[in-house]
């Protein structure tokens, strides 16, 4: 029973940091008083032995207004994310590439064992036996199969690796909600790492030397000896310089219980063991989506294109992270409505194509109004106006959205601001003839979000 007490004392002060709601101290420190937006490449890369890491310019007035801070990490083939956590919230957008995913929930129990096969011990193989020896059978948390299109949540503050076991590049897209209330710190990109880090002499620029260092070099060697009860050689090993970098390769593979050879293997109730309803739920709660996939998309048009959302009510955990994602898709010279996001921040990483994007704030300036292209990224502050009209390559994007629950107000199509508006409203407001207010209200009939191309590119 005090087992079950501490998993849920444990994970209810990690997800009671996590319950998402924006930092008013925050919000005072920030302005956005943003008279231009931009739409850019990463601004710096951190190489390491097994990949890179691209950071865009959280500095920026714009990345400081909507309290995200943005990086794109590339694993090669059988390379290892080291584990790290965050202060924040962050989500992952798979891009491309496939691998395996560890998340750990303090409080929870390793519910993936290790077991020798049933060949090993009837058939006496001594060089599997001797191999699973030196290593010893092996317990931990549950381990995720990601692939191309997934939709990752992970809280502030569980550590988390990643692992590419596919024949090519990973490529993972990653959003930080630093302005989300569980970060007390500041608006800073941070990471903790438990192992690797970059070297103090590397000129990675000294945001970047206080932001990714491994934590247990600031530790006494032989106090931390006594609180891991290991002999200090190895605590010295786990403190020292590492020319690696922060994506290491895995020379001979990585061993773990995987996913699809879990099956049967994970932890049962023996009689006499009770369900516990708090274990339940989170211990095991999902943390991936996919939103890649076209039969499922939320909205639709043969003519326009495809729109996969990922909010609170598809992956329950969003709801204390408070902050969901889309996945869209526009047909060559399709376009976005004209809209605004009521209650959230925008932050969008251009996956393939290009379009022509406009954004208007709050005195009716113009603050972007360029073309978009592959591997870009722009933010669309709250409440300010915005458009998209994709290229004759088409358009797909992948975004992030400050809240669990997004709500959009249309300015064209069947559920637009002006189809519920009264005619003689529109007539007077924008003096014009009843008929020409009846073509604003309908001219769009029933499309909504996502139009088919128009005059203009017919």
């Amino acid at each position: 029973m005090a087992t079950y007490l501490l998993s849920a004392i444990c994970l209810s002060l990690l997800l009671s940091a996590a319950i998402g709601q924006r930092s008013p101290q925050l919000r005072e420190a920030r302005q956005c008083r943003l008279q231009r937006l931009t739409a850019g490449q990463p601004s710096q890369r951190i190489e390491s032995e097994g990949g890179f890491i691209e950071l865009w310019d959280e500095n920026q007035d714009q990345f400081q207004c909507v309290g995200v801070a943005a990086l794109r990490a590339t694993l090669r083939p059988n390379s290892l994310h080291l584990p790290s956590f965050q202060p924040s919230p962050r989500l992952v957008y798979i891009e491309r590439g496939e691998g395996l995913l560890g998340i750990t929930f303090p409080g929870c129990a390793e519910t993936y064992h290790s077991q020798q096969s049933e060949r090993t011990r009837e058939e006496g193989q001594e060089e599997e036996r001797q191999r699973e020896g030196r290593r010893g059978r092996d317990q931990h948390q549950k381990v995720h199969r990601i692939r191309r299109g997934d939709i990752l949540a992970i809280p502030a503050g569980a550590v988390h690796w990643c692992f590419n076991d596919g024949k090519e590049e990973l490529i993972a897209i990653v959003f930080n909600d630093v302005n989300n209330q569980a970060n007390q710190l500041d608006q800073r990109n941070r990471a903790f790492y438990l192992a690797g880090g970059l070297q103090r002499k590397e000129q990675h620029g000294e945001q970047a030397r206080q932001s990714f260092q491994n934590v247990f070099r600031g530790f006494d060697a032989e106090l931390l000896a006594e609180a891991l009860y290991v002999p200090s050689d190895i605590v010295r090993k786990m403190q020292q310089e590492d020319d690696r970098g922060l994506i290491v390769n895995v020379r001979e593979g990585l061993r773990v219980i995987r996913p699809d050879e879990q099956g049967e293997g994970e932890r049962g109730r023996g009689p006499g063991e009770f369900a516990n309803g708090f274990e339940e739920t989170f211990c095991t709660m999902k943390v991936r989506t996919n939103i890649e996939n076209r039969r499922e998309a939320d909205i639709y048009s043969r003519q326009a294109g495809r729109l996969n959302i990922a909010n609170e009510h598809k992956l329950p955990i969003l709801r204390s992270l408070d902050i969901s994602a889309e996945r869209g898709n526009l047909f060559p010279n399709a376009l976005f409505t004209p809209h605004w996001n009521i209650n959230a921040h925008t932050v969008i990483y251009v996956i393939r194509g290009d379009a022509q994007v406009q954004v208007v704030g709050a005195n009716g300036q113009t603050v972007l109004n360029n073309r978009v292209n592959e591997g870009e990224l722009f933010v669309i502050p709250q409440y300010f106006a915005s458009t998209i009209e994709a290229g004759k390559n088409g358009f797909e994007w992948v975004s992030i959205k400050t809240t669990s629950s997004p709500m959009k107000s249309p300015l064209a199509g069947y559920t637009s601001v002006f189809r519920a508006m009264p005619l003689d409203v529109i007539t007077n407001s924008y003096q014009v003839s009843p008929s020409e207010a009846q073509n604003l209200k309908l001219n769009r009939g029933g499309q909504t979000y996502l139009l088919s191309p128009g005059r203009r590119s017919q």
